[in-house]
């Protein structure tokens, strides 16, 4: 059989995964960018075991372990008071218990080390400047549409461009962007800035009634990772992002422990991103093209599981496409695993909303017996080992 060539529309996180795990499996692989470099945000990101189990798949988990923190714990803190309780064991706990670590990474790293496989694999795979604008399909064929006029033709189209792609509206029509009402408050904080006692290799999480704050190290403990949610908030729309101030964020968290406004107060820069998501699809597939990552799973950030996720989709579609001689079965098999298993991922992210921002958690005396009953170690199983146990070379394709 002749080498298929699969077009893949979105150079991030989900988009290079798939790259790399198809060029392993000897496909013809065409990556379209739209912006003028492989970039990412420059934030930070948990990556679970699950998720450093398909990086090891893919050949760069050791690479990135280099550039990552290892992460000893995770605590819960409460909101004012700063009253904390261990969530659970991180380090040497989870290797023994999945295999793999959980690490803090800095997004960019990430991205950087998936851009370098990928390339290795096939110098030129990537194109920048390479807006996708639009698809067409023939029986055998799946045509690309790029905003400067050229056309780029495949035997599978693969749309990876996030929660506002457009080939995902190419592929099933336009729907609407559902903004959730939290806003998130980002920065990266220079470590040497703050006091010692934030010098610790832990993922902190503070809850109170109306939202969360999320921190952690990245660089080798050089950046301190903010990430501060609010609900009840409003947007008009598109962008979806915007840039603000220290002090603005200090005014929407007043209230807060010192420790969080001593963070804010750090942060050289400060940016406001409005949580959206899409509604779910029943089906990722139309002809000989699907999605994947956040073009078909955007989620609320309150698992750490968005880019995960998108790199678990990478490994199977690749293992599907390597898997079947017929397309369609191939890309239906693909649906049928990953589309379950990543709305159950986004619904869980959802609930945990209520765990994190619950009126419960405006008193110490309320907290206590609230985050007992939902942080005891058997509700965390629960939440969390059907994530972390999931292996993306032995699903069952």
């Amino acid at each position: 059989m002749a080498q298929r060539k699969v077009l893949i529309a979105g150079g991030g996180i989900g988009g290079l995964s798939a790259a790399i795990a198809l060029l392993q499996r000897g496909f013809d692989v065409e990556v379209f960018e739209q912006a003028p470099e492989l970039r990412e945000f420059g934030a930070g990101i948990q990556i679970s075991p699950n998720g450093n189990r398909a990086l090891h798949s893919l050949g760069v988990f050791e690479a990135l372990h280099e550039l990552a923190n290892p992460s000893d714990s995770k605590e819960i803190r409460l909101w004012n008071t700063g009253k904390t309780w261990k969530l659970f064991d991180l380090g040497h706990t989870v290797i023994e218990r999945y295999g793999f670590p959980y690490m803090t990474v800095f997004r960019p790293d990430l991205l950087r080390v998936l851009g370098d496989e990928v390339r290795r694999l096939k110098r030129d795979a990537v194109h920048l400047n390479a807006r996708c604008v639009g698809v067409r399909q023939t029986a055998d064929r799946a045509e690309l549409e790029l905003a400067d006029g050229r056309t780029f033709s495949g035997d599978v189209l693969v749309g990876a461009d996030g929660v506002h792609s457009r080939i995902r509206a190419a592929l099933f029509g336009q729907d609407d962007t559902l903004f959730s009402g939290m806003i998130a408050w980002r920065a990266l904080i220079p470590m040497q800035a703050l006091p010692d006692h934030f010098k610790r290799s832990v993922a902190v999480n503070w809850v109170g009634p109306g939202g969360h704050v999320v921190h952690y190290p990245i660089q080798s403990g050089k950046l301190m990772n903010f990430v501060g949610t609010l609900e009840g908030c409003t947007w008009e729309g598109p962008p979806w992002s915007t840039s603000t101030t220290a002090d603005e964020a200090l005014r929407a968290f007043a209230g807060w422990h010192d420790d969080v406004r001593t963070m804010l107060s750090h942060a050289p820069a400060v940016t406001k991103w409005a949580l959206c998501g899409r509604p779910f699809l029943d089906n990722w597939v139309n002809g000989r093209a699907t999605l994947l990552g956040d073009a078909c799973h955007a989620t609320l950030p309150f698992l750490a599981q968005g880019a995960v996720h998108s790199i678990e989709d990478g490994v199977v579609l690749a293992r599907c496409l390597k898997a079947y001689d017929d397309l369609p079965q191939a890309l239906a098999r693909f649906d049928e695993l990953r589309r379950p298993r990543t709305y159950r991922m986004v619904r869980g992210a959802a609930d945990n909303t209520s765990r994190f921002h619950n009126p419960a958690l405006a008193s110490v005396e309320s907290a206590e017996a609230f985050i007992s009953r939902e942080w005891q170690s058997a509700a965390v199983s629960e939440r969390y080992d059907w994530l972390f146990e999931y292996d993306v070379e032995a699903v069952e394709v």
